[in-house]
């Protein structure tokens, strides 16, 4: 396991070949079996395989990031060649459920006793990590919250209503073309041990 944790690399290039159905019930089997506070479960997951959609995610979605204050967003909407979703063939969108709670109130986070995007991350990350394993390519995307502020067009994702969107995640079959990416060295000041 941590061979493929060690392994994994978020891939922004594709082959157009759309991967296996067996493939994608592996990544979301995965998905599923993340742990969640108090059992919720609260994630819903999207799977987008049209590429005319996709696009139109990517297209609006750097409408929007023309207009951001941050400069990266900024120069990212307004570039021709940048694509969203790396014109991923498939493409998982995770949202949680607004109505899964913790009965532990933590005032201290900004986002109260809701736990759900903890859970959704967990699950993405199960996802990342099959993929890695079974030979496909992945990338988390959290750009794709601009295209979320498009009401109307996030309609057209059919997410039920008491579910947000929060992230996006990208699959499909590394381009062999891809240079080996070597991993960033890792921070060696991250733990205290009180022993």
């Amino acid at each position: 396991m941590l061979d493929i944790i060690k392994r994994r690399r978020s891939i922004r290039k594709y082959m157009p070949e759309q991967i296996k159905d067996a493939e994608l019930a592996a990544v979301l089997e995965a998905a599923a079996y993340a742990p969640s506070g108090h059992n919720s479960q609260p994630w819903y997951f999207t799977v987008v395989q049209n590429k005319e959609l996709i696009d139109s995610i990517s297209n609006n979605a750097k409408q929007v990031m023309i207009t951001s204050p941050l400069e990266k967003a900024q120069r990212l909407g307004s570039s021709e060649n940048y694509h969203l979703l790396h014109n991923a063939p498939t493409v998982i969108i995770v949202s949680g459920d607004t109505e899964a709670k913790s009965p532990l109130e933590l005032p201290h986070h900004t986002f109260g006793s809701y736990t759900p995007l903890a859970d959704c991350a967990a699950a993405i990350e199960n996802m990342l990590l099959t993929a890695e394993s079974i030979g496909l390519g992945s990338c988390w995307i959290g750009l794709v919250n601009y295209f979320f502020t498009l009401s109307e067009e996030v309609a057209k994702l059919e997410i039920p209503a008491r579910y947000q969107p929060l992230f996006a995640v990208c699959l499909g079959y590394k381009d062999p073309n891809l240079a080996g990416a070597v991993a960033a060295k890792r921070k060696s000041d991250c733990v205290n041990y009180i022993r």
